[in-house]
């Protein structure tokens, strides 16, 4: 029988680099709660009700710090940053002048090199028992990126089962951003088999194919007679199997599609037959990027103990293009000083019987 309790507070609070780590949690009156650690500004749980109303956690994760800092899979429940998703060759191009940024993934570099956000102990400010705000500053030249940039992210619930992030962000000097969340979500329960049984539905007509080191190759194609047409709800397993060299080459979904501008539909909807639960995704960025857990491979063991194994989770990164430093067609993702970039997206839960 299923069973998911919290990780308790004290196994959080832990010395990293100077800085004591710390465990918050979420609740509001209909069941939902977020457990979240200033460490990475990261998820830890997501407890919801299944279709029989019994509080299910939805998310990888670990209920010790010590296994967060020992894990294979460093990016579980993340505030991603500076840049998330990949750069080219670790650089990139700037008002004349070339950044480089030390490869962490193959030739390119992946969620911001090996100081990204993910490594590092946010402040805190706790609102009220629906709310916290994690805040950082990552001096001009960390890991090669340009300028002083000043960033918070924002998590609430609310009543309707909604996991909400605002993010904010402002600089002293031009450079790149590029903000998502890393949650792996698994909705038959966390650590319970593949998701390859959950039903997907993304709402984009385009996607961006990407080369064989996961680099997009610059061209916007549509969904249509693909299998990244899932403008309807299809099933993630008979997806994958379908003869996609894109799919053959990632070994499961690791793209961006391409969401339309001011649309308030849903971008992603994905669910489990097994639990009812759904996840809908809702966001004020120009992607998503929809990946299958196709690395995962048993490596860490979860909060109960069972090893997380590929395609034993989703994740709907809602973010700007990969390598957008280096492809002028895509949209913009350098922020100059006086602007202040604000991005929002929210994480919606319900049970369908």
């Amino acid at each position: 029988m299923r069973s998911y309790i919290l990780p308790k507070l004290s196994d959080f609070e832990e010395k990293i680099n100077g800085k004591k780590s710390h465990l918050i949690i979420l609740r509001n009156a209909r069941g939902m709660a977020v457990a979240l650690s200033d460490y990475g500004a990261r998820v830890v749980s997501i407890l919801v009700p299944d279709k029989h109303g019994k509080a299910t956690d939805v998310v990888l994760g670990f209920s010790r710090i010590e296994d967060y800092l020992n894990a294979h899979e460093r990016f579980h429940g993340v505030t991603v940053g500076r840049f998330a998703n990949r750069i080219a060759n670790g650089e990139f191009r700037l008002q004349g002048k070339t950044y480089h940024i030390e490869p962490n993934n193959g030739p390119n570099v992946l969620h911001g090199g090996k100081t990204g956000f993910h490594n590092k102990v946010w402040d805190r400010r706790i609102t009220d028992q629906e709310s916290v705000g994690f805040y950082l500053i990552s001096p001009d030249e960390e890991g090669g990126f340009p300028g002083n940039l000043t960033v918070s992210i924002t998590y609430s619930i609310n009543e309707d089962n909604e996991l909400i992030m605002n993010y904010r962000a402002h600089t002293d000097r031009p450079t790149v951003i590029n903000f998502t969340n890393h949650t792996y979500f698994n909705l038959n329960g966390e650590g319970e088999n593949s998701i390859t049984n959950h039903h997907v539905q993304i709402n984009a007509d385009a996607y961006l194919p990407v080369n064989q080191t996961q680099i997009p190759t610059g061209e916007i194609k549509a969904v249509s007679g693909t299998a990244f047409d899932l403008r309807q709800k299809k099933s993630v397993g008979s997806q994958m199997e379908m003869p996609d060299p894109q799919l053959r080459d990632a070994n499961g979904y690791d793209h961006t599609f391409v969401l339309e501008k001011g649309n308030r539909k849903a971008a992603a909807r994905i669910g489990s037959p097994l639990t009812g639960i759904y996840l809908e995704v809702f966001t004020t960025e120009p992607g998503v990027q929809f990946y299958t857990g196709n690395s995962l491979g048993g490596h860490d063991k979860g909060k109960r103990g069972k090893p997380y194994q590929k395609h034993g989770a989703f994740c709907l990164e809602t973010q700007h293009f990969p390598d957008s430093p280096n492809q002028e067609k895509f949209p913009s993702c350098v922020i100059r000083p006086g602007q202040v970039f604000t991005s929002e997206t929210r994480y919606k839960f319900s049970v369908s019987k």
